[in-house]
């Protein structure tokens, strides 16, 4: 992966380069950004500039063999943490080092790929992954010894908002007093997860979502789509590439995800003065339950941006709007109607705690039926 590789985020880009072309490089830098933005594929070219001396434009020019250990993600001076589970093949204490393969996989096939995405590699979507302290003590091992080049050593940490308590003390006993030529690049999309005491011993470099004329263009060049279907893909991505690739191979999760969305917000509107329809919230909240929390974590946020989505429509803010509701007699411009500046507050607030809640191993169950019964009172309300 080479900066030349790399959609948009040229500040970024032309910053890293220019700090490592002059010999600045902080040991311990923290990468944030949305999914589908290119935080990973970014310090992963980082990674191969500094290491591979790549000092002509672009990494035009650097050493081959290292630009080659690059292809395959093999370099000895390169190593990465991501989160992990137990699934069929690791049955017990897992750590990341167990699943290196599929993780070189992973990121080869889409380095743009998401922890949704992850876990579907690794068949274990169901589940929620972490980052232990088994895999601080093999950063500590990893990082004791000796490049095998002579140069850098590199520790890559995907999702770093994913360690748990124990792995960051850990880590951070080694972010205080780092070996010598040891870079470390923290990657999260929930900068405020990580602890403080560890956000504050990095520099942190806050990526932005990919513009959309960035989106269509890669799609054009990579994909050979014509002008308006790249556009129109590019608009629905909303500046997440990785989504962008799931809309192209149509294998997206917002059609399930719609289904629920619309049969959720019928069953609210009737349960209004209409005790029996409450019935078919519960049973709607037990089959939300059985997607496993990553699944049900998804699904909220897909229901956050679909009222978001009625509420710019509200608004005539048409240009804003991109989602496409398929499902049969549902129509988000009359559906809009029932969004707006009284409840939306109080519906994004529910549906956060929702997702906080379920992160946190709360009874999806209740949880979802909780937030299913305030939702009959909240869409009824008006301006």
């Amino acid at each position: 992966m080479q900066f030349k590789d790399i959609l948009g985020q040229d500040y970024i880009k032309n910053h890293l380069i220019t700090s490592a072309l002059s010999g600045r490089i902080p040991h311990a830098q923290l990468f944030v950004g949305p999914e589908g933005c290119g935080t990973l594929a970014m310090a992963i070219a980082y990674a191969q500039f500094v290491l591979c001396n790549n000092i002509g434009n672009e990494n035009n020019g650097g050493n081959q063999s290292c630009n080659l250990k690059f292809e395959s993600l093999s370099h000895p001076d390169l190593h990465f943490v991501y989160p992990n589970v137990a699934n069929d093949d690791v049955k017990s204490k897992p750590k990341s080092a167990d699943f290196l393969m599929d993780w070189r996989e992973f990121v080869m096939a889409n380095p743009y790929g998401s922890l949704f995405d992850w876990y579907k590699h690794l068949g274990v979507q169901n589940k929620q992954g972490e980052i232990r302290v088994d895999d601080a003590q093999d950063i500590l091992k990893s990082l004791a010894l000796k490049s095998y080049e002579g140069g850098y050593k590199i520790m890559i940490v995907w999702m770093a908002d994913k360690m748990n308590i124990a792995a960051s003390n850990k880590l951070l006993k080694l972010l205080e007093e780092p070996p010598e030529k040891t870079l470390f690049i923290l990657i999260s999309e929930h900068e405020e997860d990580i602890i403080q005491t560890i956000r504050s011993r990095c520099q942190v470099l806050h990526f932005g979502p990919l513009p959309e004329a960035v989106i269509a263009k890669a799609m054009r060049e990579k994909y050979f789509l014509d002008e308006q279907s790249a556009t129109k893909v590019a608009h629905q991505a909303q500046g997440n590439y990785n989504k962008a690739i799931h809309i192209l191979n149509n294998d997206t999760d917002d059609l399930p995800f719609e289904k629920w969305f619309v049969d959720w917000v019928r069953a609210a509107f009737r349960a209004k003065g209409n005790a029996a329809a409450i019935q078919d919230l519960i049973s709607w909240s037990e089959e939300i339950a059985g997607l496993g929390r990553e699944g049900q974590k998804q699904f909220l946020n897909y229901c956050i941006v679909m009222f978001r989505q009625a509420l710019l429509l509200n608004y005539q803010a048409n240009k804003l709007v991109y989602l496409e509701p398929s499902v049969d007699k549902f129509s988000l411009e009359k559906f809009a109607a029932f969004v707006n500046g009284s409840n939306i507050n109080a519906i994004f607030n529910e549906l956060s705690d929702a997702i906080y809640h379920i992160e946190r191993n709360g009874n999806a169950k209740i949880i979802l039926t909780d937030l299913s019964i305030k939702l009959t009172r909240l869409i009824h309300k008006n301006d």
